[in-house]
């Protein structure tokens, strides 16, 4: 039972990584700030800046 207790968490914390849940957290946490919806924009814009900012080869 603890392992399939285990693998719940393991998939839960992927799915968290996946969606990017763990990466505001740590954003977050690093900015030392409240999570808000205004917040979660400003992190998801961002982001979203920062991957399409950047040129593709191939």
């Amino acid at each position: 039972m603890r392992h399939l207790r285990d693998f719940g968490k393991f998939v839960m914390a992927l799915l968290r990584e996946l969606s990017d849940e763990s990466a505001y957290q740590r954003h977050l946490t690093a900015h030392n700030r409240q999570h808000s919806a205004e917040e979660w924009r400003h992190f998801c814009e961002h982001r979203l800046r920062e991957k399409y900012a950047r040129a593709k080869c191939c």
